[in-house]
C-alpha cells in the first residue's frame, strides 16, 4: 500500500482532503532522462515546431491564440520521439499509485493524457478558479448533479523541479460551491483572496495526485523554470461521461500504428480499454468538443 507525505494511504487521503502528495513515484534512473527530453520538447513547442501547446491567454482548448507557451500537448505523441515518457506513465509504481487510488485492476486501467506545464517566458500567467468538467457559470441545482457523478479517474502533476504553482480548496470536490466561492469563481476568478486556499508546494520528484472538482487554479511564473508532468488515467467504467473530458484534447494519432507500437506491454490492456470507450460513445474518432468552448 502506498502512503502520502504524512504515512497516510493515498486513496484515503485523496477522498478526504481531494488532493494528496506522494514521494518517489519516478525511477531514479529515468529522472535525469525525463528532464532531458522535457527540454528538448519545450525548445520544439517554444520555436513554433511543435504546434500541440497552451499558449498564454487561453486556459483551455481549443489553443490558437498567441506565442508564449505554458504547457506542451501531448507527450506521448510518436512524432516527438521521446519514449522515456510512455516508460514512466506505465512504469510500476506509478500504475500501483493510480490502482489504489481508483480502487481498480490493473486490466481495467484505462489510458489517458500525458501533458507537461511549464514556465512562460515573456510574463507571468494566471489561471482562473475553476472545476475541470463543470464552468463556472453552471447553476447549483446542476452543480450539484454534476458533482454527483463519478468520474472514475485520477490526474495528476509531478514535479521535475520545486514546484509551487498550485492552489486548491480543500474538500471542495464533493460539495456545491458557498457563495463566496461562487461569487469569485464568476467575477473575480483570479482571485488571490479565495477562503481556505492552500498552496500545493511540491518538491523536484514529488506528485499530487488530484480531484477534477476540487476547486483550484495555477499561477505560472516566467522567471521561474517549471517542467511538471501533467496525465491521467481512467478505468472502464466511465463511460460517456469521462470520454468528453478526455476527447476534447484530441486524442486522434493515438490510432496510429506508429502510437501503438510504442506502447510498453503495461500500456496495451489500458490503451485497448480507451478504445473501446471511445467507440461505445460514439467518438471513434477520439476527438471530441472542448467543454469549455463557447
Amino acid at each position: 500500500m502506498i502512503t502520502d507525505i504524512n504515512n497516510i494511504p493515498i486513496d484515503e487521503a485523496l477522498k478526504s482532503n481531494g488532493y494528496v502528495i506522494v514521494d518517489n513515484l519516478i525511477p531514479q534512473e529515468m529522472f535525469t532522462s525525463l528532464r532531458e527530453a522535457c527540454d528538448r520538447v519545450v525548445e520544439k513547442a517554444r520555436k513554433g515546431e511543435w504546434k500541440h501547446r497552451r499558449l498564454v491567454g487561453t486556459q483551455f482548448p481549443p489553443w490558437t491564440e498567441g506565442t508564449d507557451v505554458w504547457g506542451v500537448q501531448h507527450l506521448l505523441h510518436p512524432e516527438l520521439k521521446e519514449p522515456i515518457f510512455i516508460e514512466w506513465y506505465g512504469s510500476v509504481k506509478l500504475l500501483e499509485a493510480v490502482q489504489q487510488l481508483l480502487h481498480a485492476k490493473h486490466e481495467e486501467l484505462q489510458l489517458e493524457l500525458f501533458n507537461l506545464l511549464i514556465n512562460p517566458q515573456e510574463s507571468d500567467f494566471d489561471l482562473t478558479w475553476h472545476r475541470d468538467a463543470i464552468p463556472a457559470e453552471t447553476p447549483e441545482t446542476e452543480e450539484k448533479e454534476k458533482l454527483a457523478i463519478p468520474h472514475y479517474g485520477t490526474q495528476w502533476n509531478t514535479a521535475l523541479y520545486d514546484d509551487a504553482c498550485l492552489y486548491v480548496v480543500p474538500d471542495s470536490h464533493r460539495r456545491v460551491r458557498t457563495a463566496k466561492e461562487r461569487e469569485i469563481t464568476i467575477n473575480d476568478p483570479k482571485s488571490s483572496k479565495m477562503p481556505n486556499q492552500l498552496k500545493v508546494e511540491l518538491k523536484a520528484g514529488q506528485t499530487v495526485f488530484y480531484d477534477n472538482n476540487i476547486l483550484h487554479r495555477a499561477a505560472y511564473l516566467s522567471s521561474q523554470k517549471r517542467a511538471t508532468l501533467h496525465a491521467s488515467m481512467g478505468t472502464i467504467e466511465g463511460g460517456h461521461y469521462r470520454a468528453g473530458c478526455i476527447l476534447q484534447h484530441g486524442l486522434e494519432w493515438m490510432k496510429t500504428d506508429d502510437f501503438k507500437h510504442s506502447l510498453t506491454d503495461s500500456l496495451s490492456v489500458p490503451y485497448a480499454n480507451l478504445i473501446t470507450m471511445a467507440d461505445k460513445a460514439g467518438i471513434s474518432r477520439l476527438e471530441a468538443k472542448p467543454i469549455h468552448e463557447k
